[in-house]
């Protein structure tokens, strides 16, 4: 259960700037303050590993960068599809990463390495939901006004990465059991 609530607790992290913008804009309807406070969330939370020395991923550097070039675009020119097409260059990015063979395995804890090939599949997995999330959201930026856009693929973002997350313990787990319960105990 620890190992559940870490990872959870990182996949919150992860989306944080995207529920603050949900919740601002849904809630002020102020797509300019919703952009902002992201921009500032994101920058904040860098900043914050930062000064406590932790290390901040490539990933999560990169989507800052994006967050920043993208909120400035559409603070210049008032157009908004900037902010509404950047979730699709970083669902292609972290697909592209997702197909390394194996990228997951180093996330694993210790007990779980006996079912490693079966986190390798889920890797794969991974990578399918990201390029299938940017489809959708190109898809969506383009077709829908700003405050609908924001409601599905914010709710289509935590959905289906909380989601997916489920399976995959849920599917590892019973798989490293039932390998458990097969083994052979050492003579």
């Amino acid at each position: 259960m620890k190992n559940l609530l870490q990872a959870a607790r990182v996949l919150l992290m992860d989306l944080a700037s995207t529920i603050l913008f949900l919740v601002v804009y849904l809630a002020t309807d102020n797509l300019y303050v919703a952009v902002g406070l992201g921009m500032v969330l994101g920058v904040a939370q860098i900043g914050w590993q930062y000064a406590r020395r932790q290390p901040i991923g490539s990933l999560q550097l990169l989507s800052v960068v994006l967050i920043l070039a993208s909120g400035t675009a559409t603070f210049f020119t008032r157009d908004p599809t900037f902010v509404m097409l950047k979730p699709s260059v970083i669902y292609c990015i972290v697909g592209v990463v997702m197909l390394r063979r194996g990228w997951m395995n180093r996330y694993l804890p210790e007990r779980a390495q006996p079912v490693a090939d079966v986190a390798t599949t889920f890797g794969y997995v991974w990578a399918a939901l990201m390029f299938a999330s940017a489809a959708l959201n190109i898809a969506l930026a383009l077709s829908l006004d700003p405050k609908s856009w924001a409601a599905v693929m914010s709710a289509w973002g935590i959905a289906s990465k909380i989601s997916l997350f489920l399976i995959q313990y849920g599917w590892m787990t019973a798989v490293g059991r039932r390998r458990a319960a097969t083994a052979v105990p050492a003579a």
